[in-house]
């Protein structure tokens, strides 16, 4: 009943996300609501603040397992490709060959779980375009900003830790 309450806001999430380039998303932390975590320890909290919201959660599973599922298969059949050539007298293929290729498709599957991940929209009422180019950027930017504000604060923190000793 309460997650229905706040459905009404969480409309109004989208207009604001077009207007304001780094907009925070419902389940992005902030301070306040760390603080809030941090007085009640061991609560459970059943907030749209307190996870990744299942649409896009999703959305970024479908993402990923296909900017990393494709070229992983792809890397899997360079083998059987290369054996049936090799062993029907087609080519006679080097061995690195076929290593490098399967490592290369390998590789873009790495990246492909990287990318599936932030080119999916975080916003639970956006769904996105197809290839995510234009979220990858607003994504990218927003998880640099919370990693450089996190290096910031644990810089912060062991300051003070030392300071105290």
């Amino acid at each position: 009943m309460s997650a229905e309450s706040k459905e009404p806001q969480s409309t109004s999430k989208p207009s604001q996300a077009e207007k304001g380039k780094s907009q925070s998303l419902p389940f992005e932390p902030t301070s306040n609501k760390k603080k809030k975590a941090e007085v009640q320890p061991g609560a459970f909290i059943n907030d749209r603040s307190s996870g990744i919201p299942e649409v896009v959660s999703q959305r970024m599973g479908r993402r990923m397992a296909v900017f990393s599922g494709v070229p992983s298969f792809l890397g899997m059949a360079t083998f059987v490709v290369s054996y049936y050539l090799v062993s029907q007298q087609h080519y006679d293929l080097p061995n690195s060959a076929v290593l490098l290729v399967s490592l290369g498709f390998f590789g873009l599957g790495v990246v492909g779980l990287s990318y599936g991940l932030l080119s999916a929209s975080w916003d639970p009422e956006q769904v996105g375009s197809l290839l995510g180019g234009e979220q990858f950027g607003l994504n990218f930017s927003r998880a640099s900003d919370a990693f450089k504000e996190a290096r910031r604060k644990a810089l912060k923190d062991a300051e003070r830790a030392k300071k105290n000793k």
